[in-house]
């Protein structure tokens, strides 16, 4: 599989300098000048690693990672001019893979984006391994689709039929948004008349599986369009 690297950098000649080392080493590179382009950008299409600058205008690094790890969990290497001890943490605390202090070296950046990627295959892998087991996770939630049984923090949920399929169909699809009228069709297999019985299983689950279910971990909806399991971090 080739990998997609995002390179987000707001001096154009750094930003090309990178995509050209990352380019010879076979990886595809995609360029952006900021946090918000990058977010566009990874909105779009799937990324598998991306470098990011902390200082940037419009949105600047910092920002942009911590709206990334909402939904997305591929490696992130911060540059940054700056080399206290402090920055390299606050990097790292908010969601970042690796730090590096400019200026830098072209084969110590193409070793440490190897490392990361390296790690990266390896996580997929485990999780690959436990969906061919039949079992699915997203953070604390658990659902085993041989045993037909839902799990959170370990406690077991006792769900109805309906709720268990929904909840399977949103978690074998983390972060995908589903309609209403999708859910129902899926589930119950026939044309959706009307949906308002989505609305209350979704609610039941809520109470089931969310520790809180006015401001819900897992199971969210996207005003408008419809409902989705968020994705793991």
């Amino acid at each position: 599989m080739k990998h997609q690297i995002l390179v987000v950098e707001d001096e154009a000649g750094i930003r090309e300098a990178i995509a050209i080392y990352l380019r010879t080493q076979g990886y595809e590179v995609a360029e952006a000048g900021n946090g918000e382009e990058a977010l566009a950008y990874i909105e779009a299409n799937e990324v598998h690693l991306a470098v990011v600058d902390i200082m940037m205008p419009v949105m600047d690094g910092i920002e942009m990672v911590k709206r990334v790890r909402e939904h997305y969990d591929f490696p992130i290497i911060f540059l940054s001019a700056k080399s206290q001890d402090i920055d390299k943490i606050n990097g790292l605390q908010i969601g970042a893979d690796d730090y590096m202090t400019k200026p830098f070296g072209s084969m110590e950046l193409i070793a440490r984006v190897h490392a990361c990627l390296r790690r990266y295959e390896q996580i997929l892998s485990l999780r690959q391994e436990k969906e061919d087991d039949g079992v699915l996770h997203v953070g604390a939630l658990e659902l085993n689709t041989l045993s037909k049984q839902a799990k959170v923090n370990g406690h077991t949920l006792s769900l109805r039929p309906k709720e268990y399929q929904i909840l399977a169909l949103l978690m074998a699809h983390p972060g995908q948004v589903y309609s209403a009228q999708q859910i129902y069709e899926a589930i119950w297999k026939e044309e959706a008349i009307n949906t308002e019985t989505i609305m209350v299983h979704i609610r039941k689950l809520r109470e089931k599986i969310e520790a809180d279910p006015k401001r819900p971990q897992y199971l969210k909806v996207v005003w408008g369009i419809g409902y989705k399991i968020e994705k793991d971090r």
